[in-house]
């Protein structure tokens, strides 16, 4: 018996395509259209060149992915800014209580209406705040 007429021996490497891409085309394009090109496959996310100009001429949908530094920015402030906002709260609801606990009515009183003034501060700019964010969202966040 011959083993080897029947079964074939594995070489290694990688499986041949069913079907090869084997033709291949060539352009030329100047440098605004190069530069225009480059930025358009950028958007596109894709990791190959090739595959990003066959899209282009079937037609299939290319997802473009565009990142606005400006957006990111303020998002990461306006996240620090809560953070902010949070460790104030509880360092108003830490203070009140050490004011009622160690000085008197009248003195703690006095305090709390210096507090509540630069509460009332607070809320203004926290108003103002969402009102540039809503403004940000609507100019530069379409979608």
């Amino acid at each position: 018996m011959d083993d080897n007429s029947t079964h074939k021996k594995h070489k290694g490497g990688r499986h041949p395509k069913s079907d090869p891409a084997t033709f291949r085309y060539s352009i030329s394009l100047t440098a605004v259209e190069n530069a225009k090109f480059l930025t358009l496959f950028e958007q596109s996310g894709m990791n190959v060149m090739a595959h990003f100009i066959t899209a282009c001429i079937f037609q299939k949908t290319i997802t473009t992915v565009k990142i606005d530094k400006a957006a990111i920015d303020y998002h990461v402030k306006l996240t620090g800014l809560f953070a902010q906002f949070r460790s104030i709260g509880v360092n108003y609801n830490q203070l009140i209580k050490i004011l009622y606990n160690n000085f008197t009515e009248k003195k703690a009183a006095a305090a709390l209406y210096k507090l509540e003034n630069q509460t009332i501060e607070l809320i203004n700019l926290s108003r103002k705040i969402i009102e540039l964010t809503t403004e940000f969202e609507a100019n530069h966040l379409k979608k």
